[in-house]
């Protein structure tokens, strides 16, 4: 397992952080801009209340990964939880389990915050993802997600 130093991102992160967010929504084939990008990580460090982005170094500092969360509440179970929206770990880190690292992280600050329950979703093919989301131990939810564009 490679080791990794993980910690809540800041605004001397984001010049490492833009390039990984960019892969990742590469990968969803998605093109935000990146100045869209960049005030999304900015609005999250100005208001960690609404959420927040961590970020995955090697031992010698080169970003390796990243993952963002977002609080909102779930009127089921009248609870607050943790909505892990994006994981991503750079192609040369893959498979060393830096992704569990960032999803049990992503735990941990939950807890923090006194949230017993961190969620996500990852597209069906997405089967490397879903292998790695089982190790941790998580299981799939029994919701079908739908998506409303409001454009």
């Amino acid at each position: 397992m490679e080791s990794a130093r993980i910690q809540v991102v800041v605004e001397r992160d984001l010049d490492d952080l833009l390039p990984m967010v960019r892969l990742y929504c590469d990968f969803y084939q998605v093109a935000p801009s990146d100045q869209d990008l960049q005030e999304l990580s900015r609005s999250l460090i100005d208001r960690p209340s609404e959420g927040l982005q961590i970020i995955a170094r090697t031992k010698d500092g080169q970003p390796a990964g990243f993952a963002t969360i977002y609080w909102s509440w779930s009127t089921l179970t009248a609870k607050r939880f943790g909505l892990m929206n994006d994981l991503f770990v750079l192609e040369g880190h893959r498979g060393k389990g830096l992704a569990d690292q960032l999803i049990l992280s992503c735990g941990e600050l939950c807890r923090e915050r006194g949230i017993d329950s961190l969620c996500w979703q990852t597209a069906t093919d997405n089967l490397r993802a879903q292998t790695v989301y089982e190790r941790v131990g998580a299981v799939s939810s029994r919701w079908v997600d739908y998506e409303l564009k409001l454009d």
